[in-house]
């Protein structure tokens, strides 16, 4: 088959322009889910909820949706133009984020968080199918690092906004706003975050998307007309796919397990919610984006270079990395050891995070790579959500006690670390195969 008389990809400057804009959607939707985590402390108090309560509103409450509607719209994405799924999705997700702070009790919160998952599920699916539209093999790692760029970069932001507006919020007497009358601070918080993504939502819901590139016929695949057609797929292949993506779903249960950290910084140290989030958000802006952009630099490299396995043997690196100062940060003396310690660690979370979606386009059907790349978030965000923030929750109400939430946060990443590690030879002759199949068969 001639590759270059069957593909025709947009321009450089047109594929990279449309990375860009859905990368500041994707940092704008880490800062509407990551905010809630950094003011757990004034939400606990006005709305008084238990930590076992918030541990749902930062996990369950938002995995409700955010993974289970995935798969259909995967399915959409794979049908119909992805940019205006997407332009709905930006639109929900900061309205419910502007609800957020209008809560008045649990109930509240819990179906504004849903609401956010629900929202925020539309972005990944659709962005990976345009990113696979717009770049060839040996250039796509690149790109889809940038896009997973925005998870330090959004969490870092959260932190600088939130800090900023806790910080600024003890020199007024009271918050007014017009439309919203008398608001809290956190309350304030969360309004200044929603309401920049309305008007994103209608610039995405212009932009031209990139022409489908063409399917190779596979025998051994289903149609994929359908997401039983998908499951089918990934069922018929679990050896392949499940032992691969308990990688992903470890740098989830990690990264948002961390949703604690200002809570751990507080009752540990003493520190205020504002330094906590500053000096993290120093952290995540400074280690995040240095490492996405390598690994993804380095797997193409690799790629190119023939190395098969390159997106697995860069998670799996981070991995090691994520375990090892997953433990010593929580336990060390003190907290700005400890925010070093948790730079360390934000280089693997960013590593793994950079390259899994790259690694799964590599072993998916090009007819059902939406609704794979679907699945693979509905798999690592039900395990980070679920797990993570109600597993510290748990640890805290019913080990260690609220005040030893460091000792929480230290135990988790061995829990589940150490397995993945184990199965690391498995996850890569299976990865391997694979890849040489689909390489056989000249899908890009």
């Amino acid at each position: 088959m001639n590759e270059s008389s069957t593909r025709v990809y947009p321009s450089t400057s047109r594929a990279w322009g449309m990375v860009i804009l859905l990368t500041i959607a994707y940092i704008f939707s880490f800062v509407d889910r990551y905010v809630l985590g950094l003011l757990i402390e004034p939400i606990k108090a006005d709305l008084e909820l238990s930590d076992f309560q918030i541990g749902l509103l930062l996990g369950p409450a938002f995995a409700i949706f955010y993974a289970t509607i995935g798969l259909p719209l995967g399915w959409l994405a794979d049908k119909k133009r992805r940019t205006w799924i997407v332009a709905a999705g930006i639109a929900l997700w900061s309205a419910a984020t502007v609800a957020s702070g209008m809560a008045k009790n649990f109930g509240h919160m819990f179906l504004a968080r849903m609401s956010i998952g629900v929202g925020e599920a539309t972005l990944s699916p659709c962005t990976m199918s345009m990113i696979s539209d717009s770049f060839p093999k040996h250039r796509r790692a690149r790109p889809i690092a940038f896009y997973t760029m925005a998870l330090s970069l959004g969490s870092g932001i959260a932190g600088l906004i939130s800090a900023g507006v806790l910080k600024w919020a003890k020199t007024v007497d009271e918050i007014v706003l017009p439309v919203f009358g008398t608001v809290e601070p956190w309350q304030f918080t969360f309004i200044v975050v929603g309401l920049p993504g309305l008007l994103l939502a209608v610039i995405i819901f212009f932009i031209k998307e990139p022409p489908r590139q063409p399917i190779e016929k596979d025998p051994n695949t289903s149609d994929g007309d359908n997401l039983l057609d998908m499951l089918k797929h990934v069922t018929s292949h679990w050896k392949l796919f499940f032992p691969f993506l308990s990688m992903f779903c470890y740098m989830t249960i990690i990264a948002y397990s961390q949703g604690w950290g200002a809570s751990m910084f507080s009752r540990t140290w003493g520190w205020e919610t504002y330094q906590y989030a500053t000096w993290n958000a120093i952290a995540l802006l400074i280690a995040g984006p240095v490492a996405v952009n390598f690994a993804g630099w380095l797997s193409d490299k690799w790629t190119a270079e023939g190395i098969k396995d390159a997106p697995v043997r860069i998670a799996q690196i981070g991995i090691v990395i994520m375990i090892v100062t997953g433990v010593i940060f929580p336990l060390v003396p003190n907290p700005y050891l400890a925010i070093v310690v948790i730079g360390f660690n934000t280089l693997g979370i960013a590593s793994v995070s950079a390259v899994g979606v790259t690694a799964l386009l590599n072993i998916s059907p090009v007819r059902m790579r939406a609704q794979i790349v679907a699945f693979y978030y509905m798999c690592i965000s039900l395990a980070g959500l679920f797990i993570g923030p109600p597993m510290i929750a748990i640890l805290n109400d019913f080990v260690f006690g609220e005040m030893g939430i460091r000792y929480s946060m230290a135990v988790l990443p061995v829990l589940f670390g150490l397995p993945v590690v184990i199965m690391y030879r498995h996850i890569r002759s299976s990865y391997i195969e694979s890849y040489e199949y689909y390489e056989s068969i000249g899908q890009e």
